[in-house]
């Protein structure tokens, strides 16, 4: 397969682009990365690909409810979706390490257009079906497997490790602001022209990405050896992981925030309905006023340069804390605003858990330890869901909101303590320019973790 032009196709030289490695060039530009020219070809692609990936979320959704009737069949087509990603999500893991990262991505994204493209065939001609949407979207699940860890992984090796935490936070800041648009999009266009054309659009949306990836100059990646074939390498990968606590717990702490504090579409909904009796126009303004929140964190995220671990303590802690302010908000305009700062540190906390882990992280390993990151984080949500739904109807929105929130400050309070201690910090008051100061300052020189927190 042809990947680029003659010029390109040169052997790459291999970099080892140390995970310890310290930011010496820290970049104050928000889009930094964007002057690497392979990486401004894959973030142009995902634009118009993210884009249409939202579309297709909203057309599939109420295609299957026209077709049905029925919300559970939509949770079954959504659980579908994601069972891939709990089943094999670490197994994709290791075939990323063992793979070239853009050919990979070539293949995972051609599957992604051709699901899309076959769903519009049978939805425009009228020979639809709820079993192909099933079938389309545990297809795309299992693309998804190999997908994720391969785009995660890839960042990488087209920026280098200095501009890694500035590409993470624009990739997320592009998926959010197709989170604003494709879901608008997908709107008009299944009013106007029905959710066989959505399904079009997505399919025509992947040529954007394939493209990019065509055009990339090989010499220019930061490439990394491959893992070779060999068993006990998912095993490998675990331990990998479970020895070092900079990763370890970054991701327990990505866990139970996925798990208890993401589940918006149960508490918004039920607020929406039963606290403020306002029905779907408020339900659509708390996610938009997340979505824009959740880009303003991204971009923030961006003027960073390094990726410190007591910046994701600290987020965690906020997001939680500011997730029981608005269990208790008193008036609808009041849990409106409080969603953009809960978009804000939520964002935070995923950007900067995904640049930590991915800059902790030997390359030959990367794609183990991203999938397993991202098993954790995407997967968490559909476990808990169900019993936050019980808590919410049981208890009350405000409960299950409270609940959530609790779990997740919890969760940061108690990472923030093993990591401070597995990195020998302790707390340091003190004064700067007149003003009080609360740090972590290590207690000893011996421990490689003080250097990331």
């Amino acid at each position: 397969m042809s990947t680029g032009s003659g010029a390109d196709s040169a052997p790459a030289p291999t970099t080892h682009d140390s995970p310890t490695a310290p930011d010496t060039s820290r970049k104050s530009s928000m889009f930094s990365s964007l002057r690497v020219r392979n990486y401004r070809l894959f973030f142009l692609g995902q634009v118009v690909s993210n884009t249409g990936t939202w579309m297709q979320r909203i057309a599939q959704d109420w295609l299957v409810l026209s077709l049905t009737g029925s919300s559970a069949a939509v949770g079954i087509t959504t659980a579908l979706q994601f069972l891939p990603m709990l089943l094999f999500g670490l197994y994709g893991g290791v075939l990323v390490d063992r793979l070239p990262k853009r050919p990979t991505l070539l293949v995972t994204q051609s599957a992604m257009a051709v699901t899309g493209l076959a769903l519009a065939v049978l939805t425009l001609t009228g020979q639809v079906q709820v079993w192909h949407v099933y079938l389309a979207a545990f297809a795309v699940g299992l693309a998804t497997v190999v997908d994720n860890p391969a785009r995660q992984s890839f960042v990488s090796e087209m920026v280098g490790p200095q501009q890694l935490q500035n590409a993470v936070s624009l990739n997320s800041a592009n998926f959010q602001s197709a989170r604003l648009v494709g879901p608008a999009v997908a709107g008009v266009m299944i009013t106007g022209v029905g959710t066989g054309w959505a399904f079009l659009a997505n399919g025509l949306s992947f040529v954007a990405p394939i493209v990019g990836l065509l055009l990339m100059r090989t010499r220019e990646l930061h490439v990394v050896e491959r893992a070779p074939r060999g068993k006990g390498q998912l095993r490998e990968g675990l331990r990998y992981v479970a020895g070092r606590p900079e990763l370890i717990w970054p991701i327990v702490l990505v866990g139970f925030i996925g798990t208890f504090g993401f589940n918006f579409p149960v508490w918004l909904s039920a607020y929406a309905e039963d606290v403020f009796h306002s029905g779907a126009g408020a339900y659509s303004l708390f996610n938009t006023v997340m979505a824009v929140g959740s880009l303003v964190g991204a971009l923030l995220a961006a003027r960073r340069g390094t990726a410190r671990l007591r910046v994701l303590i600290a987020a965690a802690a906020a997001f939680g804390a500011l997730e029981v302010v608005a269990a208790l908000a008193p008036s609808y305009w009041l849990f409106a605003l409080l969603m953009a700062p809960i978009g804000i540190f939520g964002l935070t906390v995923n950007v900067t858990a995904n640049t930590a882990v991915q800059m902790g992280t030997d390359p030959a390993m990367r794609g183990r330890v991203m999938a397993l990151f991202m098993m954790v984080f995407m997967g968490g949500t559909p476990l808990g869901a169900p019993l936050v739904g019980w808590i919410t109807d049981a208890y009350g929105a405000r409960v299950g909101f409270a609940v959530g929130g609790v779990v997740s400050l919890a969760a940061a309070a108690t990472i923030g303590l093993v990591l401070a201690r597995a990195g020998g910090l302790r707390l340091s008051f003190g004064w700067n320019r007149g003003h009080p100061r609360v740090d972590l300052v290590p207690r000893e020189h011996r421990k490689e973790l003080a250097a990331v927190a």
